[in-house]
């Protein structure tokens, strides 16, 4: 593996590169009085790729390469985890400069005295402070290099993390809608797709999935291809590979009363409906009443790109989340237990903006988020005053936007009663036909606004290097030219003798002004 593999993470893989310039030129670095770096802990979510990265640096660093897992070094007899460890940096000293790759270090890197043993022998601290000594300990480990991996930073040792042992934490966080683009074309070179295959579109549709992810729904698609006898795989194989993995198996046997059924149609259609009219909300993509997974029915969205989140966008969201419930109350004048998972996700929603994000109107810039990790235990950060105006701040909130939802349904109550009829006779709906019901919808997908932007920036920065580019060949043509006159002068006695024309001045007997080479 090497770096041409490792699409997207252009900041870590920048990072990690220069690891392997150290080992392959540390004169550069030594020159201006630089050391190099003792080690490199990469921290993200699982499946961003960070063990790849190290397979990476092992490809591309033509230096000996030392693998372990954390857990390799924690055995039950005593002693066994550090010896391990001296061994390991022993080999590692003898074949310097080299790198040691440990992946999953949470397995030894735990704070200290988190769980004492009752007096007994704790062999996970043993070969943490074994690991600690010769990662930065008396002896020297010169062009030995760490590179470490985890999910899990928050509950290692802070002796592990300090400068010397880990200079630096790289973040290998979920890839953007540009990662994941390039992610899916490194995972369809060998995949016989066809012309139907959007990659963009199918980027868009994968908001939070990891590297991981994408690779399994190209492998999925390729599978159900194969599966229905096609040559190629095409673009519902993928849209089917993508169902699969966010909503889990399409359960075609399961038995649904007809009642049950159009109690399903009508709660998804209300949540289109309320969608499309929303400026906020996601983009709807298809609606569906088989039954996939937990759930009777699904409708699935193209999730925005943001950055930051306004108070409107959240509002819209919960809104467009009640909009199943409000459907059931309007058309069958009763409520059922389907909308338990669009009631949990509200109900957080409501309550992160007012403890949260300090949105509320009656508690503004209010936050009692603990960012640390360390839970405020049994006791709240607030009185119990305090917690009577927050549980009616949310109950407010979430009595508006249901309000708010209803009154979508009922201003169009033609087109949601013919969008639940289509979706009984269908069961399946695509975006396109929710414009023949309802129109065009009003508002342009930021998403789309944010590629126009990227590809203008990438254009620009193109050109930027093309003119930066002629302008360093001009320039050596003209430093070029200047020393070629002086030359010809003092080599070449022929081109002195040679007659000149009495009415030009620039004789080459007499060279131009020497300005430097």
């Amino acid at each position: 593996v090497t770096f041409k593999d490792v699409s997207g993470l252009t900041e870590p893989k920048t990072e990690i590169q220069e690891i392997v310039e150290f080992l392959r030129n540390p004169q550069r670095y030594t020159d201006l009085g630089g050391k190099i770096p003792k080690g490199a802990l990469l921290v993200g979510p699982p499946g961003t790729g960070k063990t790849l990265l190290a397979k990476a640096v092992a490809g591309e660093a033509n230096v000996p390469f030392f693998s372990m897992s954390g857990s390799d070094f924690v055995e039950m007899f005593v002693g066994v985890g550090a010896s391990r460890v001296r061994d390991l940096f022993r080999q590692a000293k003898e074949k310097a400069p080299c790198i040691v790759f440990i992946d999953e270090i949470d397995a030894v890197g735990r704070a200290r005295g988190k769980n004492p043993n009752m007096g007994a022998n704790d062999e996970r601290e043993n070969t943490l402070n074994q690991l600690l000594t010769e990662m930065d300990g008396f002896g020297s480990n010169s062009g030995v290099i760490i590179l470490a991996a985890t999910n899990r930073a928050d509950i290692l040792d802070k002796a592990l993390l300090r400068a010397g042992r880990f200079d630096r934490q790289i973040t290998v966080d979920l890839p953007e809608l540009k990662d994941r683009v390039e992610i899916f074309n490194v995972h369809l070179r060998n995949i016989k797709k066809d012309d139907t295959v959007d990659v963009e579109v199918m980027a868009r549709q994968t908001a939070g999935f990891s590297g991981a992810d994408i690779a399994n729904v190209c492998n999925e698609a390729a599978l159900i291809a194969a599966r229905n006898n096609k040559k190629t795989v095409d673009r519902d194989s993928f849209m089917s590979a993508i169902d699969r993995i966010i909503c889990g198996l399409e359960h075609s046997s399961k038995i649904i009363s007809p009642e049950e059924k159009k109690a399903i149609a009508i709660h998804e259609a209300g949540h289109a409906t309320v969608s499309w009219f929303l400026e906020y909300s996601n983009e709807m993509v298809k609606v569906s009443i088989v039954p996939r997974g937990m759930a009777l029915g699904a409708a699935w969205y193209m999730p925005e790109e943001r950055q930051i989140t306004p108070l409107q966008a959240l509002l819209d969201q919960m809104c467009m989340t009640l909009g199943g419930r409000a459907a059931e109350e309007l058309s069958l004048g009763e409520i059922s237990t389907g909308a338990l998972n669009d009631l949990e996700k509200v109900t957080k929603m409501a309550y992160a903006i007012v403890v949260y994000y300090g949105m509320s109107e009656k508690l503004p810039n209010v936050c009692y988020y603990d960012s640390t990790g360390q839970s405020y235990g049994f006791s709240k950060p607030y009185g119990g005053e305090r917690a009577k105006q927050i549980d009616e701040e949310v109950s407010r909130i979430i009595s508006e936007q249901y309000e708010r939802a209803k009154q979508i349904i009922r201003d169009h109550k033609e087109g949601h009663a013919r969008l639940a009829e289509t979706l009984l006779t269908k069961e399946v709906m695509y975006s396109e036909d929710l414009k023949e019901i309802f129109g065009e919808r009003q508002w342009r997908s930021r998403t789309e606004e944010i590629m126009l932007l990227q590809a203008e920036r990438d254009a620009a920065r193109e050109a930027a290097k093309a003119a930066e580019s002629k302008s360093d060949v001009e320039e050596e043509k003209e430093n070029s030219s200047e020393p070629q006159d002086v030359v010809a002068v003092e080599v070449n006695p022929v081109e002195e003798t040679k007659p000149q024309d009495d009415n030009d001045d620039s004789s080459v007997a007499t060279p131009p002004p020497f300005k430097g080479v």
